[in-house]
């Protein structure tokens, strides 16, 4: 089991209950082993390459509304 982490920059996070609709955008996705949304948009996720990917988590995120952006 090879873990990646890496941290994407999205749009649409502005107060916890955006972070909470985030989280339940996230909820089940199958390999994921951890999340951690920040204020400032700044999402870290932890996942098994093996079973999902960058991605179809990124994918996750945008079905929400929250969308990958360039980091600033």
């Amino acid at each position: 089991m090879a873990s990646t982490t890496d941290t994407l920059h999205v749009s649409g996070i502005r107060c916890e209950r955006c972070v909470m609709r985030l989280a339940t955008a996230l909820e089940g996705q199958a390999g994921l082993e951890g999340a951690h949304a920040s204020l400032m948009g700044e999402v870290t996720l932890t996942w098994d390459d093996e079973q999902t990917s960058r991605d179809t988590l990124a994918r996750a995120l945008a079905g929400a509304g929250f969308h990958e952006r360039p980091a600033t």
